[in-house]
């Protein structure tokens, strides 16, 4: 406790008795009477051989009960262990490299570092630091190449973490880090410590072939990385068609069930094999396991073939379209709890641009706007 407030009372003996009060503050100061502690109390560290000068090996954790004056800033010292002088230790309590370490020479080093905090007279722990040093890395990186698919309406993309890349190392201390080109930093970045991709705003239609790279500090190891940019038309929402599956969750039919059944579909809807089918969006159904996909499909003259159209050439090929993944239902009109008959039922589908899903796998990415059906009579 910092502190009291008291309210102190006199009372005289006269008849009647009369009365004054004052308040008294109480501060209680601190004494210098808490330790610096260490977390965890010792430390175990690893270090590969012929790492530079300067490579960060450790970070001290150091609290302290006390308040603020009598804590930090704490003061480090290596007091054993460091005789040759291959150790650092800066004001932040980050061990570093002095020299290039050699597994050859030695494969362990024992430290007894010192914190002192900022009391007077000043307190002071120990902890003891296990550094090993370990060979230089004798596997390569090993990535999965990754293809991104992104649709986006009318050239209105806001820009966002479009995948991810996977990348493994067989040696156990590596730590991967990953690059991208710097003529395409313009488009798109790439976290150096996890992999994810992000795309600014604004991307054009078309291909990116993208030059990303992992190392792990030895080896520089190519991954490739392929970005389609398709922009959606308002004619597209106008002639699209909802497929909605049956248990499968988005990412499951991204990465296992998209290629196949975009192929299956083709042969089921395309009229001519220029046709072009465009995969509008896939979105969860809300408060349960199925998936709807939108789709059109872009005669290879002009314009689009109309729903009932497509609606009847998949009622046909319902049955081989099952063989790759089960269809729950085929919607180009939800008029369900709707008062009035079908034919006087219109529905309307808009899109949020600026709502974007990102499903991804370790293979494949599939970036689309949030859509919205909405359904009214016009009797």
């Amino acid at each position: 406790i910092s502190g009291y407030s008291l309210v102190i009372q006199a009372r005289d003996s006269g008849t009647p008795p009369l009365s004054s009060s004052v308040t008294v503050n109480v501060d209680i100061s601190d004494v210098n009477d808490n330790s610096p502690v260490f977390t965890p109390a010792n430390y175990t560290a690893v270090i590969q051989e012929n790492k530079p000068v300067g490579t960060s090996i450790l970070q001290l954790v150091v609290t302290d009960k006390d308040s603020f004056h009598n804590g930090p800033p704490f003061t480090f010292t290596i007091l054993t262990g460091n005789e040759e002088e291959e150790f650092t230790l800066d004001p932040n309590g980050v061990l570093r490299s002095a020299v290039i370490f050699k597994h050859m020479v030695a494969t362990e080093y024992v430290l007894c570092v010192q914190a002192k905090d900022s009391g007077k007279p000043q307190q002071v722990s120990h902890t003891y630091i296990q550094v090993r040093v370990i060979e230089e890395s004798i596997h390569k990186p090993t990535a999965i190449p990754l293809e991104i698919f992104i649709v986006t309406m009318e050239d209105d993309f806001p820009g966002g973490v479009i995948g991810k890349i996977h990348a493994t190392d067989q040696d156990v201390y590596d730590v991967l880090t990953y690059t991208l080109k710097s003529e395409q930093k313009s488009l798109f970045k790439v976290n150096s410590h996890d992999g994810k991709i992000i795309a600014l705003g604004g991307l054009d239609n078309g291909k990116y072939v993208l030059n990303v790279s992992v190392s792990d500090g030895r080896f520089q190891v190519p991954i490739d990385v392929v970005v389609h940019v398709e922009q959606l038309l308002q004619e597209m929402l106008q002639n699209a068609v909802t497929i909605r599956f049956e248990n499968v969750s988005p990412e499951d039919f991204v990465g296992l069930h998209m290629h196949g059944f975009r192929r299956t579909l083709r042969n089921a809807v395309l009229s001519q094999k220029q046709d072009s089918l465009h995969i509008i969006s896939i979105q969860p159904v809300a408060g349960s396991n199925q998936l709807d996909m939108l789709f059109a499909v872009q005669m290879h003259s002009s314009g689009f073939y109309k729903p009932a159209y497509l609606i009847q050439k998949l009622t046909n090929a319902r049955r081989h379209l099952e063989n790759v993944i089960r269809i729950s239902a085929i919607l180009e009109k939800n008029c369900s709890g709707l008062d009035c008959q079908e034919q006087h039922c219109e529905q309307s589908l808009s899109i949020d641009s600026h709502s974007l899903m990102t499903y991804s796998t370790a293979r494949i990415s599939f970036v689309c706007p949030r859509f919205y059906r909405n359904v009214r009579c016009m009797c």
